[in-house]
Formats: C-alpha cells, structure tokens, sequence
C-alpha cells in the first residue's frame, strides 16, 4: 500500500513536466530569441518546482522506511516545547501562546527527533488554518498521573470525528498535496520512546 502511494505521488508530478517540456519544444521552434528565452524560464521555474515536490516525496517516504537510531537523553521538555514555540511565534498572521508549568518535566529522549516531531504538529496546526482566518495557536505542556503531556490546539478547519483515528496513519491527509507521512512519522518516533499520540 505504502509502495502504490508513493508511485502514485512521484506520477503525478512527471505528467505536468513531460507536458510542459513538449509545449516548450512547439513553442520556441518559431519564436524570436528574446520570447524563446522567456519561454525557456518559465518552463524552468515549474520544472524546478515540480522536482522539489519529488525530492520532498523520496524524503518524507526514506525518512519513514527508517528512521536514524534514537540517541537516549534526559530532556528538560519545558524548554524544549518554548525553543519551538520561539520558532514558529513570529508569524504575523497567526498567534500563538505557550502554557508551561513551574515545575520541570525531563523525559528519556532523542532531542533531534523530539524537535521533528514538534515542528511537524506545529506545521499541521499551521497549515490547517484557512488563509481567510485569523490563526490561534496554543501548545501546552503538563503532566498528568506521571506522564508529561504535550497538546498542540488550533483554531484550523478541524477533522470529521469519524477520521480522527486515520491521521496517524501512513497515506492518510486532508490536504491537497503531500504524502501523509509527518503525522505517521510522529506516531512512529513517540512509540519508540514509549509514548503515545491521539
């Protein structure tokens, strides 16, 4: 299943490439020179655009079919979960707040592959905000009966509640391009820590 998706994104990009590089052949056999060479770029640009979509594509698919050995660390989340939400505040057309308690929350980890998964739930809850909208973004970090519990909530579109069990699943998205791997991705990294998502 996994394969046929992944063949599946990888083709829809190859159709507008082979399209738009036959239309440019047509084109510049009678145009003068400066046409031709505007002709030329154009055709670049979306050819380059398209290949980033590829290489993006075999990234996100490696970085799921395996994942760098987790290097274990006492991590202080508190500061971790700020760093991220230093990152992503400066966004003009969204807010954001951070709710942190007193008291330090410090968790066996990889930091690298924590801070992924944290940019990748920061990016969703961006990317889930209609551009019509004014973005509210609230992470928040307790802990709970022993566990330390992160929660990223915004003000996006939101998912029907019969598609909520889906979202950590490879291949499943709401959105108009992308491979539906990050959220599986995260899934992937938090159970290897001995975690869980919902």
């Amino acid at each position: 299943e996994m394969a046929k998706q992944v063949a599946h994104e990888i083709k829809n990009p190859l159709t507008p490439m082979k399209l738009s590089i036959q239309h440019m052949e047509m084109r510049i056999r009678n145009a003068e020179p400066q046409e031709a060479k505007e002709i030329v770029h154009h055709v670049s640009r979306v050819l380059i655009e398209q290949i980033d979509n590829l290489s993006r594509i075999a990234s996100e698919f490696s970085s799921f079919a395996k994942l760098p050995r987790p290097e274990y660390e006492e991590i202080l989340l508190n500061d971790l979960v700020a760093s991220v939400y230093e990152l992503f505040r400066t966004r003009s057309n969204i807010k954001f707040n951070l709710y942190v308690p007193i008291d330090e929350l410090i968790v066996q980890a990889d930091r690298t592959h924590l801070i992924r998964v944290m940019n990748n739930l920061m990016k969703n809850a961006v990317q889930s905000i209609p551009s019509s909208r004014e973005g509210h973004i609230v992470i928040r970090l307790k802990e709970h009966q022993g566990h330390a519990i992160v929660m990223v909530e915004d003000n996006g579109k939101g998912i029907e509640d019969e598609l909520h069990e889906k979202v950590f699943f490879p291949n499943f998205t709401t959105k108009s391009s992308g491979t539906g791997l990050g959220l599986a991705i995260c899934k992937n990294i938090i159970e290897t820590f001995g975690g869980t998502t919902s």
